[in-house]
């Protein structure tokens, strides 16, 4: 049993991997480990693997068995109670230079307990705003140029493009590829004992997206907003749907967010209040209303990200809807993502040609580029449904 039997369809990855946890052995020793470097980057689509693959290759970093999954190094790393192995993401939809500066601060020193420093950035991707008006990815950059002895950095993000080329040139690239539907649908059997006729359809509408469809099969809400993205499109029939179809949209949003971070929060701001001592017997310790002050901004940067990232799942189930449509319409032999919503399929098929069709899915796609900055989700929704319903016009 190894580590890197987690990940799902990556062979070849996983035998890249393991090489160079083989070297790893030999750099403690002194001596040569070609297949060994401090700086990886792994990339691929949304739901290959990256993080999974990133947490295997700290575990068998630190494990004198190379990666058992059954020691305490191993079981720490999982549980993200190793001392040696940091794993972050962006609080917000960025990363911030300050963020960036406490992780560069803490790569200074040399292991606590384990073999090598092991520091984690997922969706690397998010180390530069889009207006590129600051780059919290140049602090990084000294770091990983370089880095402490037993310093080992791992970023995650979808592409190379994804990632400034100065950091890219610095890093060793591990590539995953998404995993067939066939591999998704039979991890979720297998491994979180779902329904078969569930896990196929979780397996086919996640697109190989494992963690995605892992919650589709937990997660009844989940397959609700996916049921009313699959409706959205016939109901944008009036200009006055299309405003209520934004806000219905952003509430969904909303409401996800409340309940994805609402017990958290709240563990989040007890935690302080009793370091603190506030409202014990009516004692206030110094430094106690900056530090309520310093989590509420930090949740409040959380819960922008929650959001946002609950609008995007609902624009990417769009996307998938339309390009069922673009599919029909071209008499395509592919099998269709949402094919139990066949009759709506081959309905927006028959009403719209292929073009329009086309014009839909750069709408969605250019939404989706605009409310990665800071627009105002409600408002650039309103513009895209209304385009929906008439691009044409529109143009």
């Amino acid at each position: 049993m190894s580590v890197f039997d987690a990940l799902v369809g990556q062979p070849m990855a996983a035998h890249e991997l393991a090489v160079a946890v083989w070297d790893a052995e030999l750099v403690l020793d002194g001596q040569a480990g070609p297949a060994m470097t401090h700086a990886w980057l792994f990339v691929g689509p949304p739901g290959s693997g990256r993080s999974v693959a990133a947490r295997a290759f700290a575990q068998a970093l630190q494990c004198k068995n190379g990666g058992c999954g059954t020691c305490q190094d191993c079981l720490d790393v999982v549980n993200h109670t190793h001392p040696d192995v940091v794993i972050t993401e962006p609080i917000g939809v960025h990363y911030g230079v300050e963020d960036v500066r406490e992780i560069v601060a803490q790569a200074s020193g040399a292991p606590l307990r384990g073999r090598w420093r092991v520091f984690i950035l997922e969706d690397a991707d998010r180390l530069e705003s889009q207006q590129m008006d600051w780059k919290p990815a140049n602090v990084l950059l000294k770091a990983i140029e370089e880095p402490a002895p037993h310093t080992v950095w791992i970023l995650c993000a979808p592409s190379l493009q994804d990632v400034i080329p100065t950091i890219k040139s610095r890093c060793r690239v591990v590539s995953l590829r998404t995993p067939t539907v066939q591999e998704v649908t039979d991890v979720l059997i297998t491994k979180y004992d779902a329904d078969p006729t569930l896990a196929a359809t979780a397996a086919r509408l996640s697109q190989g997206h494992i963690g995605q469809a892992r919650r589709y099969i937990r997660d009844e809400d989940m397959r609700a907003r996916h049921l009313a993205v699959m409706n959205l499109p016939s109901s944008l029939v009036t200009l006055d749907a299309c405003i209520s179809a934004a806000a219905n949209f952003v509430e969904g949003a909303e409401e996800h967010m409340k309940g994805a971070t609402k017990g958290r929060d709240s563990a989040e701001r007890e935690d302080v209040r009793q370091v603190y001592g506030v409202g014990a017997r009516g004692i206030e310790v110094r430094g106690a209303s900056k530090a309520l002050s310093d989590l509420e901004k930090t949740q409040k940067k959380r819960a922008r990200r929650v959001r946002s990232d609950a609008v995007d799942l609902a624009l990417l189930d769009l996307l998938a809807f339309y390009r069922d449509v673009l599919m029909v319409q071209w008499g395509a032999d592919v099998g269709l993502i949402n094919s139990e919503f066949e009759d709506q399929l081959r309905e927006a098929a028959a009403s719209s040609t292929p073009e329009v069709t086309m014009r839909r899915l750069e709408e969605v796609l250019r939404t989706r580029e605009v409310l990665s900055g800071n627009a105002v989700p409600k408002m650039v929704l309103e513009a895209l449904f209304a385009t929906l319903k008439d691009p044409v016009a529109v143009r």
